[in-house]
């Protein structure tokens, strides 16, 4: 691909638990500087980072039932239309984990398909975090079937928050099972240029990473 075209790619993200105001503001500005796609910020701070960027093509991106993702599924719902009302394009869902390691399939499902009919009935996109460090391959097989089936617009590798990140193994993965009408995040642990790269050639569309800009200087030291 072209190195000029990789912050298309990016949602410039600050998740963190002290995440303040100026951080907001400084995240906001960068991706604007940058042409990064979106940002990525706390549900907190969505109403802040869409009125500072009501003027840009940066896109406001949020999660929700982050990062543990067992909250109730009604609860992700309303989650879910109070970062619309603040200004939110894409919500970034976590997927029950737990329910998965217990089997409870039909929980899964119904947890995926009403966050998804939540978010894409409002005109929203959607990512559906699966936590790939923390599945086996079989279980991140059922879940494209599910993802697929559901018809979600992206599906997301990880939270960055447990277990092992992306990895170019579990991006290939997806992209084999999972249709080429749904696209796939890959985030955590995706701090440098060649990363980035070699993640959007393994399959991903989109890349969620905190190492925004040092990735983009890479890309100048290369020009």
């Amino acid at each position: 691909m072209n190195e000029k075209q990789l912050p298309d790619h990016i949602d410039h993200t600050i998740l963190k638990i002290d995440t303040k105001n100026a951080d907001i503001e400084k995240l906001c500005s960068e991706a604007e500087a940058y042409s990064f796609y979106a940002v990525c910020v706390p549900p907190y701070f969505v109403r802040n980072a869409s009125m500072l960027l009501k003027n840009s093509n940066v896109k406001v991106a949020t999660v929700i039932g982050f990062p543990l993702g067992y909250s109730a599924t009604p609860s992700k719902a309303t989650e879910i239309q109070k970062a619309i009302d603040d200004g939110a394009d894409e919500l970034d869902v976590v997927i029950n984990v737990s329910a998965v390691k217990s089997g409870d399939w039909n929980y899964v499902q119904n947890d995926i398909k009403t966050v998804a009919l939540a978010t894409q009935m409002k005109g929203k996109i959607i990512k559906v975090i699966l936590e790939t460090g923390l599945l086996n391959k079989k279980e991140i097989k059922k879940l494209c079937e599910i993802c697929t089936d559901v018809g979600v617009d992206y599906v997301k590798t990880s939270t960055g928050f447990n277990g092992e990140g992306a990895t170019l193994e579990v991006v290939e993965f997806l992209r084999e099972n999972l249709p080429s009408s749904i696209k796939i995040k890959a985030s955590g642990g995706i701090r440098t240029t060649k990363k980035a790269k070699d993640m959007l050639e393994a399959g991903a569309n989109r890349l969620g990473t905190s190492s925004s800009i040092k990735i983009v200087k890479g890309i100048e030291k290369l020009s």
